[in-house]
């Protein structure tokens, strides 16, 4: 049943890329007879290539993690195929070849990203390897600084010169300084977690409790200033602070993230040029003055003129003229969009980033392990915040970051280490969805017998003790002290700890079931998550015993010892009772995540 039920899953799932590769090869063909009358054989090519790299991809997924969200790929390889169409109608217009060079970077990404997934089989490595993760992170955001490697374009100092080849480092340190932050947070949340006093309904934090947060504010206020990078500053705290939300659960740590970062960015525009024309154009972009100067509101206005020809349905693909906007291709790659598909299309587009969000979402809450958690509410955050800074900016919600749109914006770097995000992600869901071992009724039946049959064990020992613990005072010689001995003999061998604990023997343990150092570096912590929680109640059955067999047949051997030394009387010595298995017990306790 579990077979044929992964069979339907993975055809739906192929089904759907499909679907994506056939809307994305009619949408090509379809603005090339417009505009340039035939179907150039180097986009035949290049589109065949990808269209083999994405079934790869798709097989790899199906061996290495079968249980990986199946909704994530085709809507991503629909967001790039919508992207890329019209990325190459606008070569079109201005003679240029940015299409093809993003078939070739999508190329590389897919590649990336099968190696990724044969390599990287379990996310939680990744953990072992957070302050690598930030040093590297770090190192990355700050490489445009380096003379005679930075470049500024834009206005912004954020890319690298590799040759004829400009990279932006920040697109990939995200991704490290997503592992950190999960991995720190993971490590503290405890702490975070403690509430200080209470100001208007709200539970504010320690005050020593705020030194991550106030270094990751002075990080973002770094770039903004030194790199003149409103999207990148925005984007690395907003992800900081909802993962700290996600860590802790506190609504006041969102309360003051927020009112930080306004702060933050109303004194770096009283302060900073170009802050200060960012917003001057936000506010008033259709002001004369606004509008002519160097670095004003003309990509804005142009952006909104285009969004309003397309009106509902747009001007169709290749019909309109989304050149005549200031890079039409990378930053207002929405604004195209809007113009050739209309706000049907936007909304289409909308809907897809909702599919890869949402599920996302569901991932960070059905994976039980805390990093896990924490890594994909941090990759998820991450993009949500990228589409909302681009979309809010392009409609003046908000001031224009320079951030891009996932997937569809020109671009390697963003292309690349957003499709990495995305098999990062795949991977996680893989661990969330993976469906734990299933208990037959013939083990819930042994299971119950034996929480009854040691019950009564532990009753009877304690009674024992008790006994014996009244003959201290009395002088003991003979039989009468022996069978005084075993009986604390039999209490020592069948007492349980304090609850939650949990005493299992080596040899009938299953994987999985450590203390809380060994469960972090264990392979198969997933698979007996439903064993943990269920030590963790404390009103469960696994608070007085074990589940596996070699508990209850040495608590029977102990209670037939017990018995056998109760009929002895003073008649000799009594039987010695059994040892308990030879095999080192191991501790689980049962509050341990």
């Amino acid at each position: 049943m579990g077979g044929d039920w992964m069979i339907v899953t993975r055809l739906r799932q192929m089904s759907l890329m499909l679907f994506a590769m056939a809307v994305s090869f009619i949408g090509f063909f379809q603005m090339f007879e417009r505009t340039a009358g035939s179907f150039p054989s180097e986009y035949m090519i290049l589109l065949g290539v990808v269209a083999v790299l994405f079934i790869i991809l798709w097989s790899l997924l199906l061996k290495f993690q079968p249980y990986a969200s199946q909704s994530i790929l085709p809507c991503v390889l629909l967001l790039t195929g919508i992207g890329i169409t019209l990325i190459s109608r606008i070569d079109q217009q201005k003679g240029t070849h940015v299409g093809t060079r993003q078939l070739i970077w999508l190329c590389l990404a897919l590649v990336l990203c099968c190696i990724l997934v044969i390599c990287l089989r379990d996310y939680r490595v990744l953990r072992r390897f957070s302050y690598v993760s930030m040093v590297a992170g770090i190192v990355l955001l700050l490489s445009p600084m380096i003379p005679g490697l930075g470049k500024t374009i834009g206005g912004a100092r954020i890319w690298i010169g590799i040759g004829s080849y400009s990279l932006q480092p920040g697109e990939f340190a995200k991704l490290f300084i997503a592992f950190f932050f999960a991995a720190y947070l993971f490590d503290h949340r405890d702490q975070l977690a403690v509430g200080g006093k209470k100001v208007l309904g709200l539970q504010l934090p320690r005050i020593k409790d705020l030194g991550p947060i106030v270094v990751v504010w002075a990080m973002s206020m770094g770039v903004l200033v030194i790199q003149r990078d409103l999207g990148t500053s925005l984007m690395f705290f907003a992800m900081f602070v909802c993962m700290l939300y996600v860590a802790t659960g506190r609504k006041s740590w969102i309360v003051i993230g927020i009112l930080a970062f306004a702060a933050g960015a109303v004194i770096a525009s009283r302060m900073f040029a170009h802050v200060d024309n960012r917003i001057d154009a936000w506010l008033h972009p259709f002001d004369a003055k606004v509008y002519n100067r160097q670095g004003g509101s003309e990509q804005l206005v142009t952006g909104l003129f285009g969004l309003a020809s397309g009106g509902l349905m747009g001007t169709g693909l290749g019909q309109g003229h989304p050149s005549l906007t200031p890079l039409a291709n990378s930053d207002f790659i929405y604004s195209s969009v809007g113009e050739e598909l209309g706000l049907t299309g936007l909304l289409a587009v909308l809907a897809l980033y909702l599919v890869i969000i949402a599920s996302g979402l569901i991932t960070a809450m059905k994976i039980k392990d805390g990093f896990g958690k924490l890594l994909a509410s941090g990759l998820v955050f991450t993009m949500a915040v990228q589409v909302f800074t681009v979309v809010g900016g392009i409609t003046l919600v908000i001031p224009l970051t320079g951030l891009t749109m996932p997937f569809m914006a020109a671009g390697g770097s963003s292309l690349i280490a957003n499709y990495i995000l995305i098999t990062l992600l795949l991977i996680i869901s893989n661990a969330a969805n993976k469906p734990e071992p299933e208990l037959t009724s013939d083990t819930f039946q042994y299971e119950a017998l034996a929480v009854l049959r040691d019950h009564e064990l532990k009753e009877r020992a304690k009674s024992a003790a008790q006994t014996a613990k009244d003959d201290e005072n009395q002088p003991r010689h003979g039989a009468h002290a022996s069978h005084a001995a075993h009986a604390e003999d039999a209490v020592q061998a069948t007492q349980i700890e304090d609850a939650p604990t949990i005493m299992v023997d080596d040899a009938s343990q299953p994987e999985g079931l450590y203390d809380a150092e060994e469960q972090d570096d264990h392979d198969e912590q997933g698979d007996w998550a439903d064993w943990r929680d269920f030590a963790a109640d404390d009103d469960s059955p696994a608070t007085t015993t074990s589940h596996w067999p070699t508990r209850g047949a040495h608590a029977e051997q102990v209670e037939d010892a017990q018995n056998q030394a109760a009929q002895d009387g003073n008649a000799g010595t009594p039987p010695t009772p059994p040892a308990p298995p030879q095999s080192t017990p191991r501790t689980v306790k049962g509050g341990a995540r």
